[in-house]
């Protein structure tokens, strides 16, 4: 949510040449701080996952990549990118010079970020992970 926000006041204040504001700072900083908490929770969640614990010598492997190698592997390094992304340019685009540059910053890297995060999901429509969107237990 912070980041999608965070990309919206970045591409508006480089395309109207706005001022980059306290409120701007804030956005950019808060945005980094929160894909960190997120990424540890992601982390503790990663480490009890069963999927992760599944042994995959047992796994029939219809394709390159089964959904559990996916979810063990492909999912975590991205999700661990994207908040290295966002961590990179929240750091850049508080030590550029003028605030065009600041916005610009922010929009190239958080951008960056939120198109890896889409890779990374595991959506029902890719054929690397099939997993429904919602589950009734």
């Amino acid at each position: 949510m912070f980041l999608f926000y965070g990309i919206y006041l970045s591409a508006r204040g480089y395309f109207r040449t706005r001022i980059f504001n306290r409120h701007d700072n804030f956005i950019r900083h808060f945005t980094a701080t929160i894909s960190h908490i997120q990424l540890m929770l992601g982390l503790s969640l990663y480490m009890i996952s069963p999927i992760v614990k599944f042994n995959s010598a047992v796994a029939e492997k219809h394709l390159w990549l089964a959904e559990h190698d996916f979810l063990r592997y492909v999912h975590i390094a991205l999700m661990i990118l994207s908040v290295v992304l966002i961590t990179v340019g929240s750091a850049r685009a508080k030590r550029m010079q003028t605030d065009r540059e600041k916005f610009g910053t922010m929009l190239l890297w958080f951008s960056l970020s939120l198109s890896v995060i889409f890779i990374a999901i595991p959506w029902p429509f890719s054929p690397l992970a099939s997993r429904p969107f919602f589950r009734s237990f």
